[in-house]
C-alpha cells in the first residue's frame, strides 16, 4: 500500500525523487509510474500498473458512448503519463500536469493506499484540514448510527 506524506521538491527540470516505498510498489510491466489529472481533487493521481488496471475495469464496466465512460475515458486514459524511473529514482512530471496544479518548487506526495497524489504545499494543507474535519464528521456519523443500532437490537 502507499502510506504516508513526503514534501519534495521539484527541480527546475520538473523533476522529483519518488518516494523508495513508492517506487517498490509501482513495479510492473515497466520501471515507471502511471499519473494523470485526479479526478476527486487538483492535483495529479498515480500509481502503478494494479491502479491503472483498476481504472480501465471500471471504464470497462460502463457501454460504449455512456457518457460517463466517455468522460473517464477523456479524464483518465486522455491524462494519462507514463512516467519512467531515471537511476536516481526520479520521474519528471509532464509540463502540462505541473501547470495545471501549479506545482512548481514544493510538493506534497500522499500515500492513499492504492494509489497516491501530487499537491501544490499550500493546495494540500488546505485539502488536508478538509478532509480531518469531514472524517471527524463522518466517524461521529458511523459512531453514532453503530450506537442507535445496538441501542434497537437491545430494545
Amino acid at each position: 500500500m502507499f502510506v504516508s506524506t513526503f514534501e519534495k521538491q521539484l527541480d527546475s527540470k520538473r523533476r522529483i525523487v519518488v518516494p523508495q516505498e513508492f517506487r517498490a510498489l509501482a513495479s510492473g510491466p515497466f520501471d515507471g509510474i502511471f499519473c494523470f489529472p485526479s479526478i476527486e481533487a487538483d492535483c495529479i493521481e498515480g500509481g502503478g500498473k494494479a491502479l491503472f488496471d483498476r481504472y480501465l475495469g471500471v471504464i470497462e464496466e460502463l457501454d460504449f458512448g455512456d457518457p460517463l465512460r466517455s468522460a473517464l475515458e477523456t479524464s483518465i486514459l486522455g491524462g494519462l503519463a507514463k512516467l519512467s524511473f531515471d537511476p536516481a529514482g526520479r520521474v519528471t512530471l509532464p509540463e502540462n500536469l505541473c501547470d495545471l496544479f501549479g506545482l512548481t518548487d514544493n510538493v506534497v506526495v500522499v500515500g492513499l493506499g492504492d494509489r497516491f497524489q501530487i499537491w501544490e504545499r499550500e493546495a494540500f494543507q488546505a485539502h488536508r484540514a478538509a478532509q480531518r474535519e469531514l472524517a471527524r464528521e463522518g466517524l461521529a456519523q458511523m459512531r453514532g448510527a453503530q450506537r442507535a443500532a445496538r441501542a434497537g437490537a437491545g430494545a
